[in-house]
């Protein structure tokens, strides 16, 4: 079968044999796999795939279900799917755990399903707890780096399932388009001060950040008291001083987390409650994928470029025609 490898830090279509799956395994005839940092990240080296996964990218596909790798999982075959990978997905087929397939939501198309998994587990995984526990006032939510995959999603996870207050950064440009989504205030990072605006307005109860060390300092000025920060990107960087009486003063909790690094067992728990908590409202029409840029999987390398230069809105996702 075709697949993206890497080579020398640069993507190479090559031949290598189609998976077999295993026993827990079912194999996907992919239609589509969307393209995250990550997937940059490991061409460049940084980021390898973890032991037993294919060694090209791809952490998301959508795609019918070929064959299985045992009878228990029988009546999965021609499903229209989407899963979650630790990698592979930057090919024609992938064998993945059966628990990490969800299938395909009913008002979404199945190539635009391929940016659902990631942005979905990531989110959820981050701010799933605004579901579980009770509120006794609205709360507010600030999503950075809004006009990402993660951050469309983000957006109308708190404003649509979290009923909450969305306030998220982004390019002016993209303002509107994120109104659409549910942000209630968007922030020019470029031209404001997201931090003394937010503080301003009484400060965030939870915080999704993709941007590492840069906005540190900034998201503990903007936490209110409780608040919660998830650290999920290191964009501008990994290291960062804290200020720990202005942590212990707020009360505020800190969290990092990744994801294709988690054991299977606690991917697979995470997939099963966003089948049970968000993906309801997938198959509503109330939340939807933002894929706005579709290319061939030749044209790998073309996506990574558009996704590095920064400045696309939703997700890019690569056809398998």
């Amino acid at each position: 079968m075709l697949a993206m490898t890497v080579a020398d830090g640069k993507l190479t279509a090559a031949q290598v044999p189609e998976p077999v799956p295993g026993p827990d395994e079912v194999l996907i005839e992919i239609t589509a796999a969307g393209v995250n940092r990550a997937d940059l990240l490991q061409v460049a080296g940084h980021y390898p795939s973890p032991p037993g996964a294919p060694a090209w990218p791809g952490l998301e596909v959508s795609g019918t279900i070929v064959n299985v790798g045992s009878d228990d999982n029988a009546t999965f075959l021609n499903a229209e799917v989407c899963a979650l990978l630790p990698g592979g997905g930057y090919a024609q087929y992938v064998a993945v755990d059966a628990g990490l397939v969800l299938p395909k939501p009913e008002n979404t198309d199945l190539v635009d399903a391929a940016g659902l998994p990631e942005a979905a587990a990531t989110v959820y995984s981050n701010l799933g707890y605004l579901l579980r526990e009770e509120a006794d006032r609205k709360r507010r939510v600030l999503v950075h780096g809004g006009a990402g995959g993660i951050g469309t999603f983000a957006v109308q996870f708190a404003h649509r399932l979290a009923e909450a207050e969305v306030w998220t950064t982004a390019r002016k440009e993209a303002g509107k388009r994120l109104e659409a989504l549910g942000a209630d205030r968007v922030v020019d990072y470029r031209n404001e001060d997201f931090a003394a605006l937010v503080q301003e307005a009484g400060g965030a109860d939870a915080i999704l950040d993709v941007i590492g060390a840069a906005y540190f300092e900034p998201n503990l000025k903007a936490l209110a008291q409780d608040g919660r920060l998830a650290v999920i990107g290191l964009q501008q960087g990994n290291a960062a001083q804290i200020h720990l009486g202005g942590l212990l003063a707020k009360r505020a909790t800190i969290t990092g987390t990744t994801l294709r690094a988690r054991p299977l067992e606690q991917r697979r728990q995470i997939l099963a409650e966003v089948f049970e908590r968000v993906w309801p409202a997938l198959d509503e029409g109330t939340i939807e994928p933002v894929v706005t840029t579709r290319l061939p999987l030749a044209e790998a390398a073309e996506a990574h470029r558009l996704m590095a230069a920064g400045g696309h809105f939703g997700k890019i996702v690569l056809t398998a025609k």
